[in-house]
């Protein structure tokens, strides 16, 4: 059974990187208002390889597949609304793919080199300096990659696109960009300031609304919880 405060830790955490991410789901998003096209070598990439297109705050990841196709993982809240596979299959639009993000749903599909990329530039097996791993056999990695094409739950934290190519390509589901996001929000939690902030804030709500039970417990209960924290 699942403990409910955890849950709630973990869905507070995906919400504060969604906020601190917005900016990169709404600048240069696949969609048809945006002329992004590009040319790209696809002959330069070979089955297996990890493709990475950077963005503003975050990197996207996908496996390159050959014959100019790349199977990434990407939110879409038009798999929760149709089983259209025509509607579905077309390029993830910004809206399409802001609200996959928060509602949770999110498919491994497969696109063109230019439709995964969307005008950015692409590194190649970046990951295997950054990680420092002993990456599968290239066809092992595309054949994983394509196992798992399909719909899937979706979280910024838990199940991103890192996750799905680091799983296809070394074997383990690890996401550097979303544990350095935590670690960022370990030492704000550790900084006595946060403690004395949420203190005052606690405070301020008491008296402002009363001593009602659902204000003075999270007014108490956070600042204590920071202050062990730190």
């Amino acid at each position: 059974m699942k403990n409910p405060m955890l849950e709630v830790v973990s869905l507070l955490l995906e919400k504060l990187v969604l906020i601190s991410n917005f900016r990169l789901l709404s600048l240069d998003i696949p969609g048809e208002e945006k002329g992004w096209k590009k040319f790209y070598e696809v002959h330069c990439f070979l089955r297996g390889d990890v493709l990475e297109v950077p963005r503003t705050h975050l990197t996207h990841y996908g496996i390159y597949l050959g014959d100019n196709r790349v199977a990434h993982l990407m939110p879409d809240i038009l798999l929760a609304l149709t089983n259209d596979k025509e509607r579905t299959q077309k390029v993830v639009s910004n809206k399409r793919l802001i609200l996959g993000v928060i509602g949770k749903v999110a498919s491994i599909r497969v696109d063109t080199v230019e439709d995964f990329a969307y005008g950015a530039d692409i590194l190649v097996n970046h990951l295997d300096q950054y990680l420092r791993k002993k990456a599968l056999l290239n066809e092992e990695v595309a054949r994983r990659a394509e196992k798992l094409l399909g719909t899937t739950s979706y979280s910024l934290l838990w199940n991103n696109c890192e996750h799905f190519v680091t799983y296809c390509r070394y074997g383990t589901a690890i996401s550097p960009q979303a544990d350095k996001f935590c670690e960022i929000l370990k030492i704000i939690i550790r900084d006595q300031r946060s403690v004395l902030a949420s203190a005052i804030l606690g405070l301020v709500s008491i008296v402002c609304m009363g001593l009602a039970s659902y204000i003075t417990f999270p007014a108490i209960i956070i600042p204590f919880c920071l202050w062990m924290a730190g």
